[in-house]
């Protein structure tokens, strides 16, 4: 079974986050990275080049597949701030209702800039997603 490509590195967060040529992006970045310390209690690693990733869980799906992933990450895309929230949405319709302008996929939740939001209930959502998670992995 093939490998997944992102994997954590031994690369620094710090370098990377300093990295980022735009100053809101690297604000809102440094933003996300409290929230996200505070929600998983964990320290910042880099996974691949451009995710930062926090806490590990392990997953093993019904095909057979499993891995290790991180419980909780982001991303500074060009287009917009990408959130991983794990657990999906499904369960947080009356918090994404809540939480200002924003876009989702599966797991990911995309914000152009974190002033558009309200900063309360992404910690709310990123703690109920961790937490689910938590509950969730063998």
């Amino acid at each position: 079974m093939a490998e997944l490509k992102t994997q954590p590195t031994t690369e620094s967060v710090r370098d990377f986050i300093d990295g980022i040529a735009d100053d809101t992006k690297r604000r809102d970045c440094r933003a996300v990275m409290k929230i996200m310390k505070k929600v998983t209690k964990a320290r910042p690693k880099m996974w691949g080049s451009s995710i930062v990733g926090y806490g590990k869980y392990q997953y093993k799906y019904a095909s057979g597949r499993e891995g290790e992933w991180f419980t909780a990450g982001f991303s500074p895309r060009a287009q917009s701030l990408t959130l991983y929230i794990m657990s999906g949405f499904r369960e947080y319709a009356g918090l994404m209702k809540k939480l200002g302008k924003h876009t989702t996929g599966k797991s990911c939740l995309y914000i152009k800039r974190l002033d558009d939001i309200d900063l309360t209930i992404l910690e709310e959502l990123i703690e109920r997603s961790v937490r689910h998670v938590e509950r969730s992995s063998p």
